[in-house]
């Protein structure tokens, strides 16, 4: 109209337009609160679903520790069964003195070999964490063929690893300069008897590295969110306090090996004989086995890298101590059933303890 207003049917008409444009906007924020909701509602049903990989850590721990405990106070199982049992958790020097029938020796497998389970980790933890520093480095996602393996561990949902936080990178560095030192030790360090393992101890070893690298990026699902701090300002006081306990272990462990070694090396590294001989010096004054003491602290340094809040972790950490507890028992008991002036206040495992 010449009067600057317009018809009745043309406001009519843009209200309904406008309306329209309410309707659509009312209906993307209603969708998108219940894929919101929805998507909340999926993480905490996930979140309270056990994980497959916290089934299968509890298990092997569970195993260990009724191991350890049979053992330990000298429970027997019925005939064959106590002969497949006592096989099944000795190998090296600690199999010498058992009666084992002949058709348990196919079985054999040279205890040297243990060099090619950390030569696995070494290959496998270091393509893994090769694919988390293009991840964090390049923006790169992880392959699918992963993110379905971490799936099936774990339940959670694929984005659960679109970021990864500084804590699992860093255990996968500590994790995989763990398995480089100890084949270089396995390599140039450590002077094998003839003692043999067992074929099912030889084919865990190979397998337990793979499912150890996994496990790490299942845990950072269960990680809380950084959001958007940047990735190295994550960095915190337990990174340095589980950095610091990871060194001190690793030569602790190194150096408990290297005093095993020189018992049969002259001053000149040639290696005198294949004998057993009591170990003295340094932590073995406190206990028969520092070295499997030192390869529990390790683990444990990498559970306080990740803020000691991980279930999963610490699930791994009660495997590896029932799994070392045991192997420290053995040991303990051969040395005092070999040397009569064995020392008495001498412990197993752990200083003052077991």
């Amino acid at each position: 109209m010449a009067d600057g207003t317009l018809p009745d049917h043309a406001v009519e008409g843009s209200i309904s337009e406008f309306q329209l444009v309410e309707l659509k906007i009312s209906s993307i924020c209603f969708r998108r609160n219940n894929y919101t909701r929805g998507r909340k509602y999926d993480d905490a049903a996930a979140m309270h679903t056990i994980a497959i990989v916290n089934i299968i850590w509890f298990l092997l721990a569970l195993c260990f520790i009724v191991a350890f405990c049979l053992y330990k106070f000298s429970l027997k199982l019925p005939n064959r069964l106590e002969d497949v049992f006592q096989d099944l958790i000795r190998y090296g020097k600690t199999k010498e003195h058992i009666k084992r029938p002949s058709w348990q020796l196919f079985f054999n497998v040279s205890k040297r070999c243990f060099s090619h389970f950390y030569a696995v980790s070494v290959m496998w933890n270091g393509l893994l964490l090769l694919f988390s520093i293009r991840s964090v480095v390049m923006r790169e996602t992880l392959p699918d063929w992963l993110i379905d393996a971490l799936w099936c561990l774990t339940g959670r949902p694929r984005d659960a690893w679109n970021e990864l936080h500084l804590s699992i990178l860093l255990i996968q560095v500590l994790l995989w300069v763990h398995s480089l030192r100890r084949l270089l030790e396995c390599l140039f360090v450590s002077v094998f008897s003839n003692g043999v393992i067992h074929i099912v101890q030889y084919a865990f070893g190979l397998g337990y590295y793979v499912l150890l690298g996994l496990t790490v990026l299942c845990i950072n699902a269960s990680l809380p969110q950084s959001g958007a701090v940047p990735f190295f300002k994550q960095l915190t006081w337990y990174h340095a306090i589980g950095t610091l306990l990871f060194i001190w272990a690793s030569l602790l462990q190194h150096w408990s090996l290297s005093l095993l070694a020189k018992m049969r090396t002259d001053n000149s590294g040639k290696v005198e004989t294949l004998a057993h001989k009591m170990p003295r010096g340094g932590w073995f004054e406190l206990v028969s086995c520092p070295h499997y003491l030192a390869e529990l602290l390790i683990y444990v340094a990498m559970s306080v890298c990740c803020g000691c809040s991980s279930l999963t972790w610490w699930l791994v950490v009660l495997y590896v101590l029932y799994n070392q507890a045991l192997a420290a028992q053995l040991c303990h008991d051969y040395y005092r059933s070999k040397f009569e002036t064995y020392p008495r206040q001498r412990k197993a495992f752990i200083p003052f303890v077991l």
